[in-house]
Order: structure tokens, then C-alpha cells, then sequence
């Protein structure tokens, strides 16, 4: 497993093209746990997997977490060296944004929403940080976790207007055993703080329920998640919306995702759920149609 700690250490990336594996780039912040080794295990079937670790610092507003993020690059190699990873790509700020004015990558429409409101500028940072890892890795594949699928989506709008030539897939998200969404995150909480944190999962559960026996009324199912985030200090928001505009629709029946963030304590967990609804029935999905989204 190759360590590149910089931009010109690309160079000792597998070889790319005709009769090669197809490159696979797997992007994460480092802290790396359960769901992140699941993304890289499962990323092994498209071709020759790369990891990318890096905390980039434009996606943090202020007053965010950026300082104290986890970061332990010894523990997540170590993680990573029994999985057959090629190379993990690990640069440091200076190496990725040597101009301090830097240009960066507006998003599309699907960034206004959820997140993108309380989060003024995140998604321009993380546009930017990935547009520069896929220019810079020239992956034919790259693989996201759906727990973030607001920015999933925000990709694939940048994916498809900019002409990437890439191949985006979102994975399912991996769950501790009580429902929690793993995440970094998750180790700033309490014991308390974590016991609490089971509210997120089970108001996705209870909306998804309500879907499966006929609710249809995208303000009822509103009322039912923030009804079950009671245990939460804030919530900051608990909506159903369409896939992929992130509209709220009239009715709530086709590609919906379930999402909700809050704040435990002073730690800001996200999470959702991607579902078709039907006459049918009802069954969880991909975010990306057929699971990716190619230019």
C-alpha cells in the first residue's frame, strides 16, 4: 500500500487506461471506522481501489469543529493495510491549496436545501476539495457513503454539469447495532449524549412506517420525525423530499429521502433515509439512479 503525502507523489499511482483495473476513489476526512472500511471493501469490486484522507479545511464554517476534527493517520493506515488498498492519498492543506484566494466550485440547486441552509458555504467547499481530487486521481469510479446524501447529490449535479469522467456510487450507510449511523462524530459524544443519539435513526424508522401504512402527507411525516427527536437539544431540521431536486413534494409518493440533523449536546449528527414509495409498496434504494451517476 502505497503512502502519498503529496500532489507529485501521484505519480506512483497504479497505471490507468486501456487493459488496467479501472482506478476507484474512496475520499474520506481520516477517522476512519466500521462504515468508511465497508465503502473500501465493497469498492474492491469496480477495479483498483485509492483512499483519499484529507480534512479540508472549506468545508467548515465558522465556529465548526475543523481544529479538533479526530485525525490519526498512523491508526487509519493500519486499518486500511489488511483491505487491499493500492495507494491512500493523504496531502496536507498547503499541498492541496498553495493560493490562499483560491478559485473554488459553486453548487447547483440541490445545495440550498437541508445542510446547504445552515451551512453557508460547506457545499462550495466540498465541491471544491472533490473536484481537485478527481483531477488530480483521475479515478474512473468514486465511491460515497448515502449517510451524507445531500452532498452525494450536490456531486452529482457537479458530475454531470461539468463533465466529469467519472462514475459515482453511493453506498448503504452502516449502523451501529442500536441504529446509529457510524460516524467520526460519534466519538464526541457521552455516554449519555450517545444513549440520546438513538432518536435519529428511530424517527427515520417511524416516518418509514408511516409511508408503509399509507401516510402520504409530507407535513404528517414532518410531525412524526420531530415528534420522535425529542431527545435531541436541537433540531435543526426533519424533512421528506424528493430525489434528486431535494424539493418538497406534494405528495410524497417516488424517490424520497428521509433526512434529518440535529445537535446532541454540542455534537451535530445527520442522518437519512432513501426510499421508493408506490402503489405498491414501499422499499429503500440507491440515492444515484441505479446506484451511480456517469457523465
Amino acid at each position: 500500500m502505497e503512502l502519498l503525502r503529496s500532489r507529485r507523489d501521484l505519480a506512483r499511482l497504479p497505471a490507468r487506461g486501456a487493459g488496467q483495473p479501472a482506478l476507484v476513489l474512496v475520499p474520506t476526512m481520516g477517522a476512519l471506522h466500521a462504515g468508511h472500511l465497508s465503502l473500501v471493501e465493497q469498492a474492491r469490486a469496480w477495479g483498483t481501489v485509492v483512499v483519499s484522507i484529507f480534512v479540508n479545511p472549506l468545508q467548515f464554517g465558522p465556529g465548526e469543529d475543523y481544529s479538533h476534527y479526530p485525525r490519526d493517520l498512523d491508526r487509519d493506515l493500519a486499518l486500511l493495510q489488511p483491505l487491499d488498498v493500492a495507494a491512500v492519498f493523504a496531502p496536507d492543506a498547503a499541498d492541496m491549496f498553495p493560493q490562499q484566494d483560491a478559485v473554488t466550485v459553486s453548487p447547483g440547486p440541490a445545495a440550498k436545501f437541508l445542510c446547504g441552509a445552515s451551512r453557508p458555504g460547506h457545499f462550495q467547499g466540498v465541491l471544491t476539495v472533490v473536484a481537485k481530487l478527481l483531477h488530480l486521481v483521475q479515478p474512473q469510479v468514486a465511491v460515497f457513503g448515502r449517510k451524507d446524501a445531500q452532498q452525494c447529490l450536490v456531486i452529482a449535479e457537479m458530475v454531470r454539469d461539468l463533465d466529469f469522467p467519472v462514475r459515482l456510487v453511493d453506498l448503504p450507510t452502516v449502523r451501529e447495532p442500536d441504529g446509529l449511523a457510524m460516524s467520526s462524530r460519534n466519538a464526541y459524544l457521552s455516554i449519555e449524549e450517545r444513549r440520546r443519539a438513538g432518536c435519529l435513526s428511530e424517527a427515520l424508522q417511524q416516518a418509514r412506517q408511516a409511508l408503509a401504512r399509507g401516510e402520504r402527507r409530507p407535513d404528517r411525516l414532518r410531525e412524526i420525525l420531530r415528534s420522535r427527536l425529542a431527545a435531541a437539544d436541537q433540531v435543526e431540521y426533519a424533512e421528506v423530499c424528493r430525489v434528486p431536486d431535494l424539493q418538497v413534494p406534494h405528495e410524497a409518493t417516488g424517490h424520497l429521502l428521509l433526512a434529518a440533523a440535529v445537535r446532541i449536546g454540542r455534537t451535530r449528527l445527520i442522518d437519512n433515509l432513501v426510499v421508493r414509495v408506490s402503489a405498491t409498496g414501499i422499499r429503500d434504494v440507491p440515492l444515484l439512479a441505479a446506484g451511480d451517476s456517469e457523465s
